[in-house]
């Protein structure tokens, strides 16, 4: 708890003056009376570690800076149906909040909390009904104009000083992103042991679920791609129901979810358990590019560093497998390779697997990277059949994709007990 209120106290020095409002996610109806699984808002739970929904954050600075919680009140009737509730008595104690309502306080004490306070921060546009709420206290304050009550006058966003806090992890971020990132490794292991031709793609996905319950993680980062064949040839492919065929390769892209933090890997490999010439020279070119980002995820190289050296990488590569013509400049230039990779080489992982943070400065530069960024690097080809194409390469989609945490020297790929190499993948396949 002593984290989530240092980040609480950091916000406030940054704001200033001001009230900031941090909400959290609503439950969402699946079908009929039936809800999809609760997941918290990143920001909120960031900044509170309080993961129950119908929940606000108000923190005030200035002269009496404080943090206040509106949560659910404690019922034992509904606890019944649904499970535990804090309240708010026990919330403030083991949240470290200077302060704690009843959720159903909101409207009664928003107004005279917003009263007299010079700037509102508060991420407008991200949800029409909470803006609507606002508004309408905003409107309640403004009523007060002559009686001297004034409202703010100013509207921040509080996710962009929320934003810049995620980008650096801390000691116990790492910790949560290593273990989510091993549990994640020992599903990838998992499923190469596993996968044999005649499979369906979801019962390799069910190996991925069975590995990630059973090691604590509470649920997949993100809908995971089993996609065999030519269906690795579609970057966002999640059917996940086709038969996995002798000869193809099987590209799985599968994260988990452990205490909110994310892992995401990606590895590509024979369904039979040995590559064929053209697919092993395929992955050999995504492999040696992904080792060239990699090379460049240091703090001596901006963002797009690890991006541009992948390119070049596969620039050349793509000549070579007659996959492109002309020179390697003239393919940059003209954007040739986009036909095979046409995606960048990393994203920003945390929280989110697409995590918070800008990837330019002010300037509109790319950032430096720094040491306790976490992001990903992963590189692919992917090739569909088409006229320019040569056969014996259609259909062969590869994405190789690690999670790095940056540091001071360098930086530290914390997936790699997921295997990777031609050899790795082959001897894991065969046990």
């Amino acid at each position: 708890m002593n984290e989530f209120k240092a980040r609480r106290q950091q916000l406030i020095q940054a704001m200033g003056n001001g009230i900031a409002i941090v909400t959290t996610a609503p439950e969402v109806i699946r079908n009929r009376d039936s809800h999809y699984p609760y997941r918290f808002d990143s920001y909120f739970y960031y900044l509170t570690g309080f993961k129950e929904p119908e929940a606000m954050l108000v923190l005030i600075a200035g002269v009496d800076p404080k943090s206040i919680l509106f949560c659910r009140d404690k019922d034992m009737e509904r606890e019944i149906w649904d499970g535990f509730r804090y309240g708010a008595d026990a919330a403030k104690a083991l949240f470290a909040f200077d302060e704690a309502y009843s959720f159903k306080q909101l409207d009664e004490m928003m107004p005279n909390l917003l009263s007299n306070q010079e700037k509102l921060f508060f991420s407008l546009g991200a949800d029409a009904s909470w803006d609507a709420r606002i508004t309408g206290w905003l409107n309640q304050v403004k009523a007060q104009a002559r009686s001297g009550v004034s409202a703010p006058n100013d509207i921040a966003d509080v996710r962009k000083f929320v934003d810049e806090m995620r980008l650096y992890k801390s000691p116990v971020e790492v910790d949560l992103m290593r273990r989510s990132a091993n549990i994640a490794a020992a599903a990838h292991n998992r499923a190469m042991q596993k996968v044999r031709a005649g499979k369906m793609e979801y019962e390799i996905e069910a190996e991925f679920l069975h590995e990630f319950y059973r090691k604590g993680a509470q649920s997949p980062a993100y809908t995971s791609i089993v996609a065999g064949g030519a269906n690795a040839c579609t970057l966002h492919y999640n059917a996940n129901n086709c038969e996995l065929k002798d000869g193809d390769l099987l590209l799985i892209d599968a994260g988990c979810e452990l205490d909110g933090y994310a892992s995401d890997i990606t590895r590509t490999f024979p369904v039979n358990g040995k590559f064929s010439a053209a697919q092993k020279d395929v992955y050999e070119l995504v492999l040696a590019a992904q080792a060239a980002a990699i090379a460049q995820v240091n703090p001596s190289n901006h963002w797009n560093a690890p991006h541009d050296a992948a390119l070049d990488v596969l620039a050349q590569g793509f000549i070579d497998l007659k996959l492109c013509q002309g020179s390697k400049d003239a393919v940059l230039e003209s954007g040739a390779y986009r036909q095979f990779y046409m995606h960048r080489t990393g994203h920003w992982l945390g929280l989110d697997v697409h995590d918070a943070g800008e990837y330019k400065d002010k300037h509109g530069d790319w950032r430096m990277l720094q040491a306790g960024m976490t992001l990903t690097v992963e590189p692919g080809c992917y090739i569909r059949p088409a006229d320019n194409v040569p056969q014996h390469l259609w259909n062969i989609g590869i994405r190789i994709e690690d999670d790095a945490l940056v540091t001071e020297s360098g930086c530290e790929i914390i997936t790699s007990d997921a295997p990777k190499t031609v050899a790795d993948i082959e001897a894991a396949m065969q046990k």
